[in-house]
């Protein structure tokens, strides 16, 4: 697996559904958002893959961690978000 719990990651500004058809598990609101791996999750087949029936290579999964208010614009400093996302999807901060 490529990131350790604590690493600084962003999720890639990056928006397939506009070159075609597509499935997507990164939510839209967290692209080129920073945030902390917390941990990883073990490796699983792609879902994006797996949606159109084509070959799943594993990848690996990771719960990261985002500051609340930086991607809402509302909560409390400390308020947190987490959210499982696919290590194709982060890049280092």
């Amino acid at each position: 697996m490529g990131f350790a719990p604590g690493a600084a990651v962003r999720v890639k500004n990056d928006w397939p559904e506009t070159r075609g058809p597509c499935h997507i598990r990164t939510p839209h609101y967290l692209r080129g958002r920073a945030g902390t791996v917390q941990r990883a999750l073990g490796a699983f087949p792609n879902p994006e893959d797996l949606a159109f029936a084509r070959p799943a290579p594993l990848r690996a999964l990771y719960h990261v961690r985002f500051d609340q208010p930086a991607v809402w614009q509302q909560g409390k400093p400390g308020d947190e978000l987490m959210v499982e996302i696919f290590e194709h999807w982060l890049e280092p901060a």
